[in-house]
């Protein structure tokens, strides 16, 4: 029992420290996201019919770290302003699949086929849910009229300022949101790692389409972000689970779950909520079996072909960054709740 808590331990560690040095970087990247990509900016482009204001929706929503439970306000209130539902549902789509930081994490534990791959089938998924809408939903109703995003005027804000709002969404506000879920699958991967012998998952699933929709099953109902997902399909690769089937998860695991769906479904109607359940489902398959075929005879290389990008005492220092940035989340949700 002590030697498996060990075999463990040094699995958690050794994932934790090869993905905070992108982890870390993502945060800033998404901080400068944050800084000058304004919801007014989102707004103004998300209206009207066609599919450039869907092509738009799903672009906007890719880079943005935004999880599966945290994009359900920021839709809703773009719906409000005036966005389409073909719009809001491309950016409901595309935006929790992935996002600035997720990426560099994907490339850190699967690989650069992973990090391209990822945010280009979000990108399809978003239009292709977005298409879907427009074309079969019931009628946007939607009103004309838009009211004005509270905040300052472009000019009245100074840069300073806008660049520490954007520091403190990064390094305070995204770490506290994605704490517990990033950690949490931290866990399972390392227990999955430690405890799982290898091949189980090829031998006992396959390696085609039964798998892939075993993983859809797991994915489509529970909540997790797209970062804390990484570290579980790369797990789940090592223990002989197809990049496709791994896939499927790293899909429908962080664009869908049983609050976001009852959100949409009373928000934007039970057809538009049916449609987008059926386009993350169609879309998590058929990349998954894209994947696959592409992939055939080859290897992903997963968490291993990256050590070389950063030293050990890199990884460690990062790590411990990351771990203080975590504990402090921790603590100001912590002190928001007694508040």
């Amino acid at each position: 029992m002590i030697e498996a808590l060990r075999h463990i331990a040094v699995e958690f560690w050794a994932v934790f420290a090869e993905m905070s040095p992108y982890l870390l970087f993502g945060f800033f990247v998404a901080g400068l996201l944050s800084m000058l990509v304004s919801r007014r900016m989102v707004e103004r482009h998300l209206g009207g019919g066609g599919i450039l204001p869907l092509f738009k929706a799903a672009v906007f929503g890719v880079p943005l770290p935004l999880c599966s439970c945290g994009v359900i306000p920021v839709s809703m209130s773009l719906h409000r302003q005036g966005a389409s539902k073909g719009s809001t549902i491309s950016f409901l789509l595309s935006t929790p699949q992935t996002g600035v930081d997720s990426i560099l994490v994907t490339y850190s534990l699967l690989g650069p086929v992973f990090a391209v791959f990822r945010p280009l089938v979000a990108l399809v998924t978003g239009v292709v849910g977005g298409l879907f809408v427009n074309l079969l939903g019931q009628p946007n109703g939607a009103s004309a009229e838009t009211t004005e995003t509270a905040g300052a005027p472009p000019g009245e804000s100074s840069w300073k300022k806008k660049f520490l709002d954007g520091m403190d969404y990064a390094f305070v506000t995204l770490p506290r949101d994605i704490g517990k879920p990033l950690l949490l699958g931290l866990v399972i991967a390392a227990i999955i790692s430690a405890l799982t012998p290898d091949d189980f998952f090829a031998d006992k699933l396959g390696r085609g389409l039964p798998a892939m929709l075993v993983m859809m099953a797991v994915g489509i109902p529970i909540y997790v972000c797209a970062s804390a997902s990484v570290p579980v399909a790369a797990a789940l690769i090592l223990k002989g689970l197809s990049p496709g089937a791994a896939l499927v998860f790293l899909m429908t695991g962080p664009a869908t779950n049983a609050a976001g769906l009852a959100t949409i479904w009373n928000t934007l109607g039970r057809r538009t909520a049916i449609l987008y359940l059926l386009t993350v489902a169609g879309c998590a398959l058929g990349a998954g079996l894209l994947l696959d075929a592409l992939v055939y005879n080859a290897e992903i290389k997963v968490i291993t072909h990256a050590h070389d990008m950063t030293s050990p005492l890199a990884q460690t220092i990062a790590a411990v960054a990351l771990l203080a940035l975590l504990a402090y989340g921790f603590y100001t949700r912590l002190r928001r709740r007694k508040a």
